[in-house]
């Protein structure tokens, strides 16, 4: 937006009209992390292939130095999830020295318990006592990483399921999971925190172990409070109201964090607010909900999840950081005693009314406003695609043969 400061103006007396605090608008939008995922760095696919992309990092060192990019062009995406094994290295101490070298930390660490032989019948369920003492060992291994980088979360998706009626016993792979989770949960350091995430299908197709956020929340609440249950957006059947599992899970003290990204099907792991930007607002609407109430205790990590196979990899995560900041920025302008006052009298229009105001606001000159006092560019896409670091790792590292494997979690 070339004109952003006149239209900057023009938005900070509407919002002084308003009655918002624009100071703490600006304070709330420059204290926002994003967390970015390092297989979002690296050549991904669908379930039929992975598209090799000239320039797609090769190594947890290069997905480091992309994510740098992230950072450095928008101010607020300062942690690097790592995935393992795909991450794995000899020297973490070493990765972790070569993030902070640029600017970054690392982030949750996320196991990975899907894509070996063994696990054909489920790992930390796995009716084979064998197969299971295989998968908590890595769960255990991926504790130990975070003890040396500092990370504190555990980010847990499980693909255990089964596919056809009768495989197996459910009650009893119910069991088999609680009993895991405790001996992981028993492992953790004080202060970090196991996050449970959930998805109604895929890859199995007749049950999954951890089908919903009810049972992401039942196995959290009988672990402890060191366990929390993530969201994933794309990880709900179609129509689910993702915006009410985010009220009651933050009214419940068990809303850990986010993968953000979007769906036009199921687990497509689009870029966030690219299909629908309304639910992603909705969503920020509760957030910042709950961060006004002080009866509400708040520690939620936001962190992108997203699998890009047509899309360049750098600006479409630039892209995602946006699209977050755009959502928050824009639940930040809602009226909210106005909408206390409309619900209490049961005034549905002007309720919905107040949201809209707040969605339809152009929050584009607020954002170029808020970072070009962090010192960046008001425009990070732009700035980006003026720097020659996209051509210059296309030159460097060429098209990777084979890829990060990953296929959607």
């Amino acid at each position: 937006m070339s004109n952003w400061r006149e239209a900057y103006r023009v938005l900070c007396d509407d919002l002084a009209a308003r009655g918002l605090d624009l100071p703490a608008i600006h304070a709330a939008l420059k204290a926002q992390r994003i967390e970015t995922p390092s297989w979002g760095y690296a050549d991904s696919g669908t379930r039929f292939k992975v598209f090799s992309q000239p320039g797609a990092a090769r190594s947890a060192y290069e997905k480091l130095d992309d994510a740098a990019q992230v950072h450095k062009y928008t101010g607020v995406a300062p942690s690097v999830a790592l995935h393992i094994p795909w991450d794995k290295v000899d020297d973490y101490a070493a990765l972790q020295a070569h993030a902070a070298s640029l600017g970054l930390a690392l982030g949750a660490i996320n196991p990975n318990l899907f894509q070996e032989d063994a696990y054909k019948l489920g790992s930390l369920t796995h009716p084979d006592a064998a197969v299971r003492r295989m998968a908590l060992d890595h769960m255990l291994e991926c504790i130990e990483i975070a003890r040396t980088v500092g990370s504190r979360d555990i980010s847990l998706w499980l693909a255990d399921g089964t596919n056809y009626p009768g495989q197996d016993h459910i009650r009893s792979r119910k069991h088999r999971l609680t009993e895991a989770l405790q001996e992981v949960y028993a492992a953790m350091a004080p202060g970090m925190r196991l996050l449970i995430e959930y998805k109604f299908f895929e890859p199995a197709f007749y049950h999954t172990d951890i089908p919903d956020w009810g049972m992401a929340l039942l196995l959290a609440t009988k672990l402890g409070p060191q366990a929390q249950v993530l969201v994933d957006l794309g990880h709900h059947p179609l129509g689910t109201n993702i915006e009410q599992i985010v009220a009651i899970l933050l009214d419940e003290g068990r809303l850990g964090g986010f993968h953000f990204n979007a769906k036009k099907f199921a687990d497509d792991d689009l870029v966030v607010g690219s299909i629908n930007p309304y639910e992603l607002f909705l969503i920020f609407n509760e957030l910042i909900d709950g961060e006004c109430d002080p009866a509400v205790s708040m520690d939620v990590a936001y962190m992108l999840d997203q699998s890009l196979n047509v899309k360049a990899k750098i600006p479409a995560m630039i892209q995602s950081v946006i699209n977050v900041q755009t959502a928050y920025a824009q639940a930040l302008l809602i009226d909210r005693p106005r909408l206390r006052q409309a619900q209490a009298e049961g005034d549905i229009i002007a309720a919905e009314e107040t949201l809209l105001a707040a969605y339809r606001t152009d929050v584009r000159p607020l954002l170029a406003a808020v970072r070009v006092e962090m010192g960046l560019d008001p425009d990070p896409l732009a700035a980006y695609a003026r720097s020659d670091y996209g051509a210059r790792i296309v030159a460097e590292r060429g098209v990777a043969t084979g890829g990060s494997g990953y296929q959607g979690a």
